[in-house]
């Protein structure tokens, strides 16, 4: 039994989900799960909720019959043993799956007519190939084929049995294939450039290249244990309290972010939920190789699918606290990702520090409470680090890292305009990585106002004769016909979330501040099909009024749904511009930030064959939440753990 509304559904609950629906809607082995997920209350119920009251469970599945595709979404009380809702939702694709992705490779390594193409190449040792299956954005897709679950393949080859997937593209050959009945509808062949002689290895098993010998051992021990406790999905650290969630489309969520107040005792509300939403990642490079590919990661395929098992002293180090995670499969069988977050005490240098010569040093360590989780996305992966600090910071951080998409060119001496040559006769297109952060933040409560903050400045005059001052320019964001908003270097632009009823002992409004990183522009036509898709890149941040039903800020169906072909106009646009549509009022009210963020990723020699960590993040920092510096009370470091000043190196 769950002991909390918004725990995450367990094992049982995913089977029982799909016995219900098999006895009662008669979901046969011919229909397809694409996704089961917890069905979370309402805010409103959730905030009422007190432990001890009775819970009411329920799932959200989304399911498709292969032979007409027609798409179902499902509410089933698990409670209660019913189907409480049952709603066709016509002209939609929901997301693919990681068992059809396998399903497809299989059926193209035995097609005759796939093995034929690929000898007429040289290639007849199949069991080197990769068949890496994209969805359609339905402006792309061919037009007599707009009925199916459309997908196009990718084909890579490997040089050796264990050598990397994707150093050899096979160019100018893509595959249409029919998700549903894994037909191969039309082989495209336009170009062959053959297989250049690459260097494209990067496993020292593969390489021969031996690892350097002259890097020492660092431990990283926490002899009395950790600082933290998690009771079920509740983390306490420090002054913060947080509540972990994960589902198939968002990977880890945040629930209920809390601080403890030290000076005034009180428990004080930070954030309700926090997640990512989308990931759209536009190909820049409109060449026959590369112009259908833009991929939604986490409206096509799920996020929390693509997450992997974590192992220690590879992917964290310290002394690491594990949760696990539950996903279904096609077929609505629970599988278990195991070690699926990592919970870790990081040490990050000096948090603050003064030395004053009648008193000496004053110096405490910046300890943070890391939360992550990693998620491999076919070639990349993105690495996920939610992290709280002692002052009230959090900060978002991604890393992007892996195996970039490569292009072989015709001739010697080529190269591109859209990307950067790399290797022999191979280039790496540039391409862009946008992130969109939901942010359901709570400062001291629901009632909160968005202020966007410019400095400025100020003339010289008779006040300002050198031309020192600087000061700041807020606008109030009032509705959501204002709530697309713009990052701006020259004024150094963040936006405060405040409560306009909650006052510091200073007499200003508490708040938290978005201090902007990463953030990066959609350079994209807006009549571009990519941009009708994806409307949310065009801005760096949006704020709506909280509404549970608004989760999705490029659609509930970013796959070859019809809406796409109308995207851009009402009412058929979808997600975030649909939402903003009835201009809600947004002064005093629970607001919702969708903070859009990413990596322009003008590809690089040195990302070749694997690309090092590309780093970048965002903070939310308290703004005159607390009356003080909250991290008085940090401990200062034993001696134990110090380096006597004897014992340090001198020249």
């Amino acid at each position: 039994m769950s002991a909390h509304p918004l725990d995450p559904l367990s094992e049982d609950e995913f089977r029982s989900t799909a016995v219900i629906l098999r006895r009662d809607k008669g979901v046969s082995p011919a229909w397809r799960f694409a996704s089961i997920e917890l069905a979370e209350p309402a805010k409103a119920e959730v905030k009422a909720w007190s432990s001890g009251d009775p819970i009411t469970r329920r799932s959200l599945a989304v399911l498709w019959e292969k032979a007409t595709n027609d798409v179902y979404e499902a509410v089933v009380d698990l409670t209660g043993d019913r189907v409480e809702s049952w709603t066709h939702v016509p002209g939609v694709c929901p997301n693919f799956t990681v068992d059809e992705y396998h399903d497809i490779d299989h059926v193209l390594h035995e097609h005759p007519e796939v093995r034929a193409v690929l000898a007429g190449r040289g290639i007849t040792d199949l069991s080197l190939v990769l068949f890496d299956v994209w969805t359609y954005g339905r402006q792309v897709m061919p037009e007599q084929w707009r009925d199916r679950r459309l997908g196009w393949c990718d084909i890579w080859l490997r040089a050796t049995p264990t050598g990397n997937p994707y150093a050899h593209p096979v160019s100018g050959l893509k595959i249409i294939v029919d998700m549903n009945t894994n037909e191969v509808l039309e082989i495209e062949d336009h170009h062959d450039h053959g297989l250049p002689e690459v260097q494209g290895e990067y496993d020292p098993a593969v390489t021969g290249v031996p690892a350097r010998t002259d890097v020492k051992s660092l431990e990283i021990t926490q002899p009395e244990g950790v600082s933290f406790t998690l009771d079920d999905n509740e983390l306490r650290w420090q002054n913060w309290t947080m509540r972990l969630g994960f589902n198939y489309r968002e990977g880890p969520v945040i629930h209920q972010v809390a601080f403890d107040d030290p000076f005034t005792g009180e428990k004080r509300d930070v954030a309700y939920r926090m997640s990512f939403a989308e990931m759209v990642v536009p190909y820049r490079d409109s060449g026959y190789d590369h112009y259908r590919r833009t991929a939604f990661d986490i409206g096509e395929w799920g996020l929390g699918y693509m997450t992997t098992s974590l192992e220690l002293g590879c992917d964290c180090l310290g002394e690491i606290v594990y949760a696990d995670a539950v996903v279904p499969d096609s077929a609505g069988e629970p599988q278990v990702i195991k070690q699926a977050l990592c919970l870790h005490e990081e040490d990050n240098a000096v948090l603050w520090k003064h030395v004053d010569p009648e008193t000496g040093a004053q110096v405490r360590r910046m300890r943070r409470m890391v939360v992550s989780a990693h998620a491999t996305v076919a070639n990349y992966e993105y690495l996920i680090y939610w992290r709280f600090y002692a002052d009230g910071n959090i900060e978002c951080e991604v890393r992007a890292t892996g195996l970039m998409v490569t292009t072989p060119m015709a001739a010697e001496g080529d190269s591109s305009p859209w990307g950067t040559t790399v290797d022999t006769r191979t280039y790496a297109p540039y391409h862009q990585h946008f992130l969109v952060a939901k942010l359901d933040l709570d400062v001291d409560g629901e009632e909160n106002t968005v202020v966007e903050v410019d400095s400025v400045a100020a003339p010289i005059d008779a006040t300002n004769p050198y031309g020192l001052a600087l000061t700041t320019r807020s606008t109030t964001i009032t509705s959501e016909s204002q709530s697309g908003r713009d990052y701006k270097w020259e004024t150094q632009r963040a936006w405060k979330v405040l409560n306009p009823t909650k006052k510091n002992r200073h007499g200003t409004n508490t708040a938290y501040k978005i201090v902007p990183g990463a953030a990066i522009p959609a350079m994209i036509d807006e009549s571009s099909p990519v941009f009708q898709r994806a409307s949310v890149i065009g801005h760096t941040l949006w704020v709506t009024a909280h509404d549970d039903k608004e989760r999705w800020p490029a659609g509930d169906y970013p796959t070859q749904s019809e809406s796409d072909l109308t995207a851009g106009a009402e009412p058929h646009a979808q997600g975030i511009r649909r939402w903003i549509a009835d201009d809600a009022p947004l002064e005093g009210a629970d607001v919702v930030l969708w903070y859009v963020f990413g990596i322009h990723h003008v590809t690089r020699v040195e990302d070749w064959p694997i690309m090092p960590a590309d780093t970048i993040s965002f903070w939310l920092k308290p703004f005159g939440f607390f009356d003080a510096n909250p991290s008085l009370d940090a401990p200062a470091t034993t001696s134990a753990h110090c380096t006597p000043a004897a014992s340090c190196h001198h020249e």
